[in-house]
């Protein structure tokens, strides 16, 4: 349901004049890093928000920090991440939306970060992960999208055109 609401709010871009290039070239793609998601000024998530929890404790979700906002300076382009996969939808034994997240762990074993460090990804092809902590490497439209789910508020959305294991 919630990569169904994301698929319409694309739909609503691409209408608005934004298009998702068939192939993508090298010279169209901004390499992000997850630092840049951040607000000017602001600095990366603090190790104490880092720290395992029992499962058995109170929601995960409940101990998210606030955001202090997000980035727009690259709404509409074709953006690569590294990051980490928490799943939120398959479809068979693939996945067709997922939460991308800076280092493992992030939403399941431990708090999830402030809603800009985390991005909402959906692919119209099912992804077959290797595993939960499989480092990936994401590519497609990106653009601020506030997203909540059982597991967090999320600041980006991120339509992939490819996704490859890290290192590949």
């Amino acid at each position: 349901m919630v990569a169904q609401v994301f698929r319409r709010h694309l739909l609503l871009a691409l209408a608005a004049g934004v298009s998702l290039p068939g192939t993508l070239r090298a010279e169209e793609i901004v390499d992000l890093r997850w630092e840049d998601l951040l607000p000017e000024g602001q600095t990366s998530i603090p190790p104490s928000l880092r720290g395992v929890l029992r499962h058995d404790e109170s929601g995960l979700a409940a101990s998210q920090p606030r955001s202090t906002g997000v980035r727009t300076d690259w709404n509409g382009r074709i953006v690569r991440l590294l990051g980490f996969m928490v799943p939120i939808e398959n479809e068979g034994t693939g996945l067709t939306a997922f939460i991308l997240v800076p280092y493992v762990g992030a939403c399941i074993h431990v708090p999830p970060p402030p809603a800009n460090q985390l991005v909402f990804v959906t692919t119209p092809e099912p992804y077959e992960s290797k595993g939960l902590f499989e480092p990936i490497n994401v590519t497609g439209m990106f653009g601020t999208a506030s997203t909540s789910t059982q597991l967090a508020e999320i600041g980006y959305a991120l339509s992939a055109e490819n996704i490859e294991p890290y290192g590949i």
